[in-house]
C-alpha cells in the first residue's frame, strides 16, 4: 500500500477578519502549514486531527522527499495497518501557531511593517492553536465533526482543549503523556530554556533573523529539555557512566551522557528557530484547562467524547498523577473513558518510542469508536 499525501498552506484571518487571539490582540492574516494522509471519505467522517509536540511538524509520516533519510515524526503510527490507518481514515496535521515550519509564527513576515514579527508577535496560547486548527478542518476540508483527535505532550494539550471547548465537533480524543496544566517544576526547566536564549548575545532581543547565526542558547535549551523527556532509569540504561577514551579528568564531554546531550542541542539548532522556541514553551506554561470555567470539574463536565488516554510509569515531567485525577472527574461525569499507565522506562518521550506498548491499544480503541460512531 502507498502512503497518500498531501501537503499545502491555508491562509485564514485575513483583515479585517484577524483571529482575536486570547491575549486580547488580533493577528492576520495567518498561514497554516498542513499535510494530510489517506482519502477523506464522502461522509467526511473518518478524519482524524493529530496535534504534534514542542518541536514538532505538519510532517508525520513518510518522507517528505525520496532522498530524505528521515520519515515523518510519527511515522510506525500513521499509514496503511498502522493505527492511524490511512486504509480507513483520513488524517490531518498542522504545524501549530507559533511555531517555524511554515505556519505564522516569530520567524514569518508580518505584512504591515515587510519585517519578521521576532518578538512583536503576540502572545500565542493553546486555545489560539485550536482555534487555527478549526478553521483549517472546517474551512479547508468541509469536516463537520472529527472522528478523533489524538496528540502528546503539548499537543495532547491541544487535544484536551479540543474536547472542552467544542465538545460537539470531537467523536473521540486520544491525549498522551499530557496534563491539564504544568507542574511548578516543569514551569522551572521551561523558564532555564527561555532564559539560556535570551542570554544569548547572538539573540539580540529576537531580531537576529537577517544574520541567521545559529544560538548557542537554544542548543543549551535543548538539552536541559531533553533531560526532563528522559528518566533516572532510562538514562541509566541508555548511558550508564561510559565514558569515551580519552581521560575522565578533562572537564569538557568526557561521558557518553554528555555527547549525547550536545548532539541533541547542536543538531536541533539547525531546524528550528530559537523565537519560536520562547513563544512555544511559554504557551505551555499558561496553559490551564479550567481557565475560563469555575473549576477544572466545570471544565470537564463539557466533554462528552470517548476518551482513551495514556501515560508512562517514568514520565517525570507529566507525571501520571496528573491524567489520573482528569481520569477520577470524566469517570464521575460518566464519560466513556479509557486509561492505560503502561510501565515504561523511556520517560516523557515513551509516547514517541514505545510502539509495540501503545499502538495495539490505540487501534482497538480507534475501532471501538468506528463501530459506535
Amino acid at each position: 500500500d502507498v502512503l497518500k499525501t498531501q501537503h499545502g498552506v491555508f491562509r485564514i484571518a485575513e483583515p479585517p477578519h484577524e483571529l482575536l487571539l486570547e491575549c486580547g490582540e488580533k493577528l492576520g492574516p495567518i498561514d497554516i502549514d498542513w499535510e494530510s494522509y489517506g482519502e477523506l471519505n464522502a461522509e467526511k467522517n473518518n478524519a482524524i486531527l493529530v496535534c504534534h509536540a514542542l518541536t514538532g511538524d505538519s510532517h508525520v509520516a513518510g518522507k517528505a522527499d525520496p532522498k530524505d533519510p528521515k520519515t515523518g515524526w510519527w511515522d510506525p503510527m500513521v499509514g496503511p495497518g498502522k493505527p492511524l490507518d490511512t486504509n480507513k481514515y483520513f488524517i490531518i496535521c498542522s504545524n501549530i501557531l507559533g511555531g517555524c515550519s511554515g505556519t505564522t509564527g516569530p520567524s514569518s513576515i508580518n505584512p504591515r511593517t515587510g519585517q519578521p514579527y521576532a518578538m512583536t508577535l503576540p502572545t500565542v496560547t493553546i486555545k489560539d492553536m485550536v482555534n487555527c486548527q478549526k478553521e483549517l478542518v472546517e474551512k479547508k476540508f468541509g469536516i463537520k465533526k472529527l472522528l478523533s483527535v489524538i496528540g502528546g505532550s503539548i499537543g495532547g494539550m491541544q487535544v484536551l482543549k479540543w474536547a472542552v471547548l467544542y465538545p460537539e465537533l470531537v467523536e473521540s480524543i486520544i491525549p498522551l503523556s499530557t496534563t491539564a496544566k504544568l507542574t511548578p517544576q516543569a514551569i522551572a526547566f521551561n523558564k532555564i530554556g527561555r532564559r539560556a536564549i535570551m542570554l544569548d548575545p547572538k539573540w539580540n532581543n529576537g531580531s537576529y533573523y537577517k544574520d541567521q547565526p545559529e544560538l548557542d542558547g537554544l542548543a543549551l535549551a535543548r538539552m536541559v529539555a531533553h533531560i526532563t523527556y528522559l528518566s533516572e532509569e532510562g538514562m541509566r540504561q541508555k548511558f550508564g557512566r561510559d565514558s569515551r577514551d580519552h581521560s575522565i579528568f578533562e572537564l569538557n564531554d568526557s561521558f557518553e551522557v554528555e555527547h549525547y546531550l550536545d548532539h541533541q542541542g547542536y543538531s536541533f539548532i539547525k531546524r528550528f528557530d530559537a523565537n519560536s522556541y520562547i513563544y512555544l514553551s511559554k504557551a505551555m506554561d499558561i496553559f490551564d484547562l479550567s481557565r475560563n470555567y469555575d473549576s477544572i470539574e466545570a471544565a470537564l463536565k463539557r466533554i462528552n467524547a470517548k476518551v482513551l488516554t495514556i501515560t508512562f510509569t517514568s514520565d517525570w515531567l507529566f507525571p501520571p498523577f496528573q491524567t489520573e485525577e482528569l481520569v477520577e472527574i470524566l469517570q464521575k461525569n460518566d464519560v466513556d473513558i479509557e486509561y492505560h499507565k503502561l510501565e515504561s522506562p523511556k520517560g516523557h518521550d515513551a509516547f514517541l518510542i514505545e510502539y509495540k506498548l501503545i499502538n495495539p491499544i490505540i487501534t482497538s480503541f480507534l475501532q471501538r469508536v468506528e463501530r459506535k460512531s
